[in-house]
C-alpha cells in the first residue's frame, strides 16, 4: 500500500463531539480530526491525494460507534495506514509502530512510548511524533500519559483525552 491518489473526507457525531475523516478509496482510514484541521494535515501527509466529500465507509462508522457504545477493541478493527504520509521520518513511524501495540484501557508515558521507539531518553521527541499523529483516536495517542500520570499533550484537548482514558477504564495515577 502506498500514498493514496484520492481521498475521501466525511464527518461523523460522536459522544466527543464531530470527528473528521479521510479515507482511501478501500475505505483505510487515513486521517482523522477533531475539529477543522483535517484538510491541512491531509495535504500535509498527503500532498499529491485528490480530496473530496463523501460518506464514511459503513464498515468504519460501524467500529467507531461500537467503540462509543463500548466495545473496548472495536479500534483495533478499523483499518487504517499510514503508508505513504510524508512526515514519516524514521523516528515518527517507530512511535506510531509502538503507539499501535499499547491496549485499551492501558496507559503508557511519554518516556516509556521513546524507549519502546528504540529512543531512550527522547520524550520529547515522542511527543512531537505523536502531536503529529494524523489519525488520533484510531491510532490511540490519547493512552500516553505524562510520567506522573497526568493528561498532557492532546491535540483534541485534554477534556477529550480524559473522556477516551475513562471511556476506555484507564487506571491514571
Amino acid at each position: 500500500m502506498s500514498a493514496p491518489d484520492r481521498l475521501i473526507l466525511s464527518w461523523i457525531d460522536s459522544p466527543i463531539g464531530p470527528l473528521a475523516l479521510a479515507c482511501d478509496e478501500a475505505g483505510v482510514v487515513r486521517g482523522v480530526s477533531f475539529g477543522d484541521g483535517l484538510i491541512k494535515a491531509m495535504r500535509r501527509e498527503y500532498p499529491g491525494a485528490a480530496l473530496s466529500d463523501g460518506e464514511t465507509s459503513a464498515a468504519v462508522a460501524r467500529d467507531l460507534a461500537a467503540y462509543f457504545s463500548g466495545d473496548r477493541a472495536a479500534l483495533n478493527r478499523v483499518p487504517w495506514s499510514l503508508e505513504g504520509a510524508a512526515s514519516g521520518d524514521s523516528f515518527q513511524p517507530r512511535v506510531w509502530k509502538a503507539l499501535a501495540e499499547v491496549p485499551a484501557g492501558v496507559t503508557i508515558s511519554y518516556g516509556e512510548m521513546a524507549r519502546r521507539a528504540g529512543e531512550p531518553g527522547a520524550a520529547q521527541a515522542a511527543g512531537v511524533a505523536l502531536n503529529r499523529n494524523p489519525i488520533p483516536l484510531i491510532l490511540a495517542c490519547h493512552r500516553v500519559v505524562g510520567a506522573d500520570g497526568s493528561l498532557t499533550g492532546f491535540g483534541g484537548g485534554l477534556e477529550r483525552k480524559g473522556w477516551l482514558l475513562r471511556h476506555e477504564g484507564a487506571l491514571l495515577i
